[in-house]
């Protein structure tokens, strides 16, 4: 039988362990092909592929991002050629599944839940008897009615093939995300996660495991992701690799984790900041709300105070960039709640903070029990919400207003140090600046098209100025020097007026050159010629003291002057404040 496993990913650089664990648990007696797409390509490209490859059979590897894609996908193909057997399996078929059988006619069999030992059975029966009776954990079609099999038991993970060898994928490891899963359920029952579903965790072999990374860096993956749900929940499991990872690494290497931060102890956090190269792990920590009402009726267990100790702590060792997630609209939390919470996890400093609203999955327990808060959200995927009893749609609105500048102007890092002073010195809260410039920002039209670098500046200091916001002087300085620091070529036009003419700027070079010591020691350490000085630098004249303000906080108002300094042999840029 000629048989492929197909999925729809998200983005070119993601890639899908499922359909891989498929191919590898059904070697040797099934040979499976993979076929990648993303939800971008066109479907008449996807399904002139697929079909040119003359497969009997077809599976998909189906989720809330790419469930609509595949369905267009799905009855193309079977419309095209009717003997074409098609198969679904993933998360988002694996509830409901009896009514996406009626739903999708062209769909011939849903695998449920844990789908490896199960789809080797189906194609065992496909190629043999046919008597699909004896497959465990599907939905098919008999006489006309739709069958439901019983689920089997739980695969032990230990026995399971590795899904990371196959010579196709080599080529790409250093291009995608390598995505690897050490373990599978979680201890926690959170009713907006499918994961809660699933009782109890099961470990794969450890020893495998680092052979499998050990074989991935030195075939080139750069960019590791666990999938765990909760990598920590184990003390001794993730100390054993992390140890592992920070021993046996190759440079350039990046390992992602999602972490529950309030149970990792200082001890394990002191053994990171001590022992791990910095940039080597990435934390991703679902916060998702402050509110303890909030967290109880989603049966979420969290203690802030411990969740903050962790990222604290992790922050003061500057070795491993975190990245905190929010959800909005969950149960009783109203805009002033979400306001708090907001700004409770903003006060973190997470190099990210996601914000997101809430998806009503389908075998949830909050889908299930949605009357209560009156629920009301998307029919098709991804199920978002629209409102409740307490968050009416026109507020969901302001919050989105809120996360489209939030990852523009904070998770973007381009102006770290005027964010910084807006959220703590201008406005009343983080959350008071976001979302009043969100609303500027919408209401401009600026979401419906795009920017450049500059755009972002000018529309930052259009925004305050529509405001009257004092000390604009001291805000525009920061934002010069934000600019500069993280430009690696000379700008060609910056996105301010200069303030001094021609005949200043150059009484001012002129300064430089006659007294360079003026700058410091690391100015002098260049041994900079004039004419280098003027090809590679710019001058601006700010308002306050530059380098009070970065070492202290503190804002000394008084005529300087900052001098950037375009390295053309490292494309870095250097920052010079000085008084004439």
């Amino acid at each position: 039988m000629n048989v492929i496993c197909s999925t729809l990913n998200a983005k070119y650089i993601h890639t899908n362990l499922a359909i891989r664990y498929l191919k590898a648990f059904a070697a040797p007696e099934f040979n499976i092909q993979l076929k990648e797409y993303t939800i971008k390509d066109p479907a008449m490209n996807i399904v002139s592929d697929l079909y040119q490859q003359k497969p009997k059979i077809i599976g998909f590897s189906c989720y809330i991002w790419n469930i609509e894609e595949t369905i267009k996908v799905v009855n193309m193909l079977k419309k095209i050629d009717p003997s074409i057997q098609i198969v679904l399996g993933g998360p988002e078929v694996t509830y409901d599944t009896v009514e996406w059988m009626e739903k999708l006619p062209s769909v011939d069999f849903i695998i449920i839940g844990e789908g490896e030992h199960s789809f080797k059975q189906l194609l065992t029966e496909m190629n043999g008897e046919g008597d699909y009776r004896n497959v465990h954990g599907i939905a098919y079609r008999e006489n006309g009615k739709v069958r439901v099999t019983p689920q089997m038991n739980k695969l032990d993970l230990k026995e399971l093939p590795s899904p990371y060898r196959f010579p196709e994928d080599v080529a790409h490891l250093g291009k995608r995300v390598t995505y690897i899963e050490t373990s599978r359920g979680c201890p926690f029952n959170c009713q907006f996660c499918l994961s809660s579903i699933e009782v109890g965790v099961r470990y794969f072999d450890r020893e495998k495991i680092k052979a499998d990374i050990r074989y991935l860096m030195a075939n080139g993956a750069k960019t590791i992701k666990f999938v765990d749900r909760t990598f920590n929940i184990s003390r001794s499991y993730a100390m054993e690799m992390f140890r592992f990872l920070i021993d046996e690494h190759l440079p350039g290497t990046v390992f992602q984790f999602e972490i529950t931060a309030d149970i990792m102890r200082p001890e394990v956090i002191e053994f990171l900041n001590n022992e791990a190269p910095k940039g080597l792990f990435r934390f991703e920590i679902g916060v998702q709300s402050t509110n303890d009402y909030t967290n109880e009726l989603v049966m979420r267990k969290q203690n802030f105070e411990k969740l903050t100790r962790t990222v604290t702590m992790v922050k003061d060792g500057g070795k491993i960039d975190q990245h905190l997630d929010l959800i909005a609209g969950l149960p009783e939390e109203d805009y002033s709640s979400f306001r708090k919470t907001f700004n409770d996890v903003f006060e973190l400093r997470p190099e990210e903070l996601q914000l997101g609203f809430l998806k009503m999955l389908r075998g949830t327990g909050l889908r299930l029990r949605a009357a209560d808060h009156d629920y009301i959200y998307m029919d098709q995927s991804p199920y978002e919400i629209l409102g409740n009893n307490v968050l009416p749609f026109n507020d969901i609105l302001r919050i989105k207003q809120v996360e489209d500048v939030l990852e523009k102007y904070w998770n973007d890092h381009r102006m770290n140090h005027t964010i910084e002073y807006l959220v703590t010195k201008v406005f009343p809260s983080p959350f008071d600046f976001f979302q009043e410039f969100g609303g500027f920002w919408d209401k401009q039209g600026w979401s419906r098209i795009g920017h450049q670098l500059e755009d972002l500046f000018r529309r930052l200091f259009s925004f305050l100025e529509s405001r009257s916001v004092s000390d604009l002087d001291i805000i525009s300085g920061l934002m010069k020097y934000d600019y500069l620091i993280n430009h690696k070529y000379k700008p060609r036009k910056p996105w301010w007026e200069q303030s001094s003419n021609k005949q200043t700027r150059t009484a001012i070079y002129k300064q430089v050159v006659d007294n360079p010591s003026h700058l410091g020691q690391p100015y002098l350490d260049l041994a900079l010629d004039e004419k280098d000085l003027y090809k590679h630098t710019m001058i601006e004249d700010l308002s306050f003291d530059l380098s009070v303000y970065l070492t202290s906080g503190k804002i000394v108002k008084i005529q300087t002057y900052l001098l950037a300094y375009f390295d053309p042999a490292n494309k870095g840029t250097i920052i010079f404040p000085f008084k004439v």
